[in-house]
């Protein structure tokens, strides 16, 4: 039995939704207790290089976990922030590099959802940098550990990029284990953010809607997506969307499921919604196409059989998992 298997949610079969960590949240002001987890022998860290994790090349396949003096052999370190700890008691931090550890020596095709830029750490071959989303795909480590490095890159990047208060300029500093930024100057306190995006299925009948962006592979369509806005309620925000993107007006809206997705930290909100019309007027500032689809067609596109060669995302995408639910007639009925 896995982890997954023991949880009921959709949630939990999308990328990035698996960590069996313990945050440990009640100990993250407890500096003596911080402390001592640091320094045990048992503790783990997971580094983190220009927004990518950094893994041990090992026999039969990749290590994410370094002893404190591994990681210290890599490069210069910035901040450390507690993830948590594992079943087994052991304490798991995470440590971002300042940038000139890590160097960028190809690139290619940066357009693409995967980026597929090299980054290396000069002189360790004994190292692999690798894209999180690559490492999803392609299985590079487990689903769990997965989890884990999503966290991990979430967190490290909001610290990353906001170093100064911004109420008033000065230097911040962590506090909180990592998960609280201070200002000195000011006494304002920073947390880190989780950008809210709804992802739905407009239904019409036995037919969804689906669209695609210039930036997807060839003949791939997916849910249509977009950021919540301030003062708006989730059900609203998919209206509004579905409606700018595709001229489709909506009435009712369910909640499916939900996905981290730290690209670099948005929670993605799954939703089925009732399209009251089915005349597509498209926003080509979004969209290159969209267009409805049979529950027949999404089901040989889950299953790259489609005769015109369209296919699904990844089962790494929280929308394979709303088209392969609704396909299956696992979702609210309109």
């Amino acid at each position: 039995m896995t982890f997954a298997s023991t949880l009921p949610e959709l949630s939990a079969q999308t990328g990035f939704a698996l960590s069996p960590l313990d945050r440990m949240s009640e100990i993250r002001e407890d500096k003596q207790a911080l402390a001592d987890m640091n320094a045990a022998a048992q503790t783990r860290f997971v580094v983190i290089g220009r927004d990518r994790p950094i893994l041990k090349r090992v026999e039969g396949g990749y290590d994410p976990f370094f002893t404190a003096a591994e990681a210290a052999t890599i490069g210069r370190q910035r901040e450390t922030v507690l993830l948590g700890k594992r079943e087994d008691g052991q304490a798991l931090f995470a440590i971002v590099l300042d940038d000139s550890a890590v160097d960028i020596v190809e690139v290619a095709d940066e357009g693409g959802l995967i980026d597929t830029r090299k980054f290396v750490v000069p002189g360790r071959n004994d190292l692999f940098v690798h894209d999180l989303r690559a490492m999803a795909t392609e299985g590079t480590v487990p689903v769990d550990i997965i989890g884990i490095l999503g966290q991990a890159k979430s967190i490290m990047h909001w610290h990353a990029r906001h170093r100064f208060c911004s109420n008033c300029g000065s230097s911040s500093e962590l506090a909180a284990a990592g998960w609280r930024r201070e200002c000195r100057v000011c006494k304002a306190m920073h947390f880190p953010r989780t950008d809210p995006v709804v992802i739905m299925l407009a239904i019409s009948g036995e037919d969804c809607l689906m669209g695609r962006a210039g930036r997807f592979g060839k003949h791939m369509y997916s849910a249509l997506a977009g950021f919540l806005e301030p003062g708006e309620t989730m059900e609203d925000a998919v209206r509004r969307e579905i409606r700018e993107e595709s001229g489709i007006r909506v009435g009712r809206v369910a909640y499916l499921a939900s996905q981290p997705w730290p690209f670099p930290a948005s929670l993605m909100i799954g939703c089925v919604a009732e399209a009251l019309n089915r005349d597509i007027v498209i926003d080509h500032n979004e969209l290159e196409d969209c267009r409805w689809f049979s529950r027949r067609d999404v089901q040989m596109m889950l299953k790259r059989e489609h005769p015109d060669g369209y296919t699904a995302p990844h089962p790494l995408a929280i929308a394979h998992h709303l088209l392969r639910a609704w396909s299956e007639g696992r979702t609210p009925k309109f």
